[in-house]
C-alpha cells in the first residue's frame, strides 16, 4: 500500500512514511474519490534552514480510493492503531521508518525481476512523467510534486519514446491539415 500510494500521489519516501490517517481527505471539486480525492503532505522536502513545506495533492486517477479504502478500512486495523495516528504504523513505534521503506522496495523490485538502477524516488518521477504523458497540464504537475521551479519538473519528466513519437506525429498531421485547407480555400 505504501508502495502505491507513493506512486499514486506522487510523493518522497519521508513524505509516504509521515502520512497519517487524517491526511486523506475530499476533494469538493473531486466528489467521485471519497474521502480520499486529497493527500495533505506536512513533510515536504523543506529548504536548507526552513521548517517543512505543505501542499495539498489531488487525486488524479480512479484506482487509488479504492486501494486506500482497502487499506484503511480492512487492513490498518489488524495493527491495533486505535492512539496511532500514523497511516503505515510500525509494530516498533509510531510509524514505519525510511530503513523500511527502502528494504521493502528492494524486495519487490528483486521479486520482481526488475532494474537495480530503480529506487523509491522512481515512483515519483514514473508519476510526473505519466502525468505528462497522460496530457495534464504542465503546471498542474509542478504544483502536484511541489516544486518551485517548472525545470525541477521537467528532470522528472523523462517521456518515452514512444510518447515524443506520438507528439510529433499529432503536430505534424495538423500542420499538414492546416497546409492543405489553406491550399484548398485559395482553389475555391
Amino acid at each position: 500500500m505504501r508502495v502505491k500510494t507513493a506512486y499514486a500521489y506522487g510523493l518522497r519516501r519521508n513524505e509516504t512514511r509521515m502520512l497519517d490517517a487524517a491526511d486523506f481527505g475530499r476533494n469538493p471539486h473531486g466528489g467521485e474519490f471519497g474521502e480520499y480525492g486529497r493527500c495533505q503532505v506536512r513533510f515536504g522536502k523543506a529548504k536548507k534552514g526552513s521548517p517543512p513545506k505543505r501542499r495539498g495533492v489531488l487525486t488524479v486517477w480512479d484506482w487509488p480510493p479504492d486501494v486506500l479504502d482497502e487499506w484503511f478500512t480492512e487492513v490498518r486495523p489488524l495493527f491495533g492503531t486505535d492512539n496511532n495516528p500514523a497511516a503505515w504504523p510500525s509494530e516498533r513505534g509510531l510509524r514505519i521508518g525510511c530503513q523500511r521503506l527502502n528494504s521493502r522496495f528492494i524486495a519487490y523490485r528483486k521479486a520482481l525481476s526488475l532494474d537495480d538502477g530503480l529506487d523509491f524516488h522512481s515512483f515519483r518521477r514514473s508519476y510526473g512523467t505519466h502525468l505528462i504523458e497522460d496530457g495534464w497540464d504542465p503546471r498542474f504537475v509542478q504544483e502536484q510534486v511541489g516544486h518551485e521551479h517548472a525545470s525541477t519538473t521537467s528532470l522528472y519528466t523523462c517521456v518515452s519514446s514512444d510518447f515524443r513519437t506520438r507528439t510529433l506525429r499529432r503536430h505534424l498531421d495538423s500542420t499538414i491539415a492546416a497546409a492543405l485547407q489553406a491550399q484548398t480555400g485559395r482553389q475555391t
